[in-house]
């Protein structure tokens, strides 16, 4: 990782860090799902994490391989798995697995295709995916605009963005550049990726511990149903298909 981008990090966990330190964890007495934390996968090769230009792209023989089987793009699984060989370097204690990414990545956005939108060869997922405004309505949070609609386009409530579906305000928290192309992109496949991992490890600490998992991705979305169906997919990738 570059010294701008790890000076980056710096900045975003001094600037969330009371925030964090108030975050509600696993609720004592809440069974965790069996089967919590998912498989990790085939492993990862090993490539240059500061590689110029898009990095991701050492992963193409290793995402092309496995993507037909799993029903992922090609360019997706490489982000996917870049992001975890980067959390891996910068943070071992974390244990994301790709498969963990992927697993969100397609609740999300069938990795940046839902409603006909698909993923270029350098990440950029088109048209832009935005979620439902977030009014409060159909079980999701009411959020009133956050970013004058300059992110998400619009200007009276807050909508989710992107192929991993952040809102703005968490994105400009953990928002970062993972193809070295200058912009922080939440409709990024790699950035969006990227950026996901550093949400789940500084979210669950320690994501191969039962509890760790939970916490990260009950921070990514409070549903229990969203952390089975997570799991799911998650172990069906480790399995070498999809569900």
């Amino acid at each position: 990782m570059s010294p701008l981008r790890v000076g980056r990090a710096v900045a975003v966990i001094i600037a969330t860090a009371l925030l964090m330190a108030s975050s509600c964890s696993w609720q004592t007495g809440i069974p965790i799902p069996e089967g919590v934390p998912p498989p990790s996968g085939d492993p990862v090769p090993q490539i240059d994490t500061q590689a110029k230009g898009r990095a991701a792209d050492q992963l193409h023989e290793w995402a092309a391989e496995r993507a037909p089987a799993l029903g992922i793009p090609v360019t997706s699984l490489e982000a996917y798995a870049y992001a975890a060989r980067v959390a891996e370097v910068v943070n071992p204690k974390c244990h994301l697995a790709w498969t963990t990414l992927a697993g969100i990545g397609m609740v999300e956005s069938h990795h940046g295709t839902y409603r006909g939108s698909s993923v270029t060869p350098g990440g950029e997922v088109t048209p832009p995916i935005r979620g439902v405004r977030l009014d409060g309505s159909l079980g999701n949070m009411a959020i009133p605009d956050t970013d004058r609609g300059k992110l998400d386009g619009d200007e009276e409530l807050d909508r989710a963005m992107g192929p991993m579906q952040f809102i703005p305000e968490t994105w400009k928290l953990y928002g970062v550049d993972a193809n070295n192309d200058g912009q922080i992109s939440p409709d990024n496949i790699d950035d969006a990726a990227l950026s996901a991992a550093g949400y789940l490890c500084w979210r669950g600490k320690d994501l191969a511990k039962p509890q760790g998992w939970m916490d990260a991705l009950r921070a990514y979305n409070l549903s229990d149903q969203y952390a089975r169906t997570v799991r799911d997919w998650a172990t069906a990738y480790a399995e070498g298909h999809h569900l």
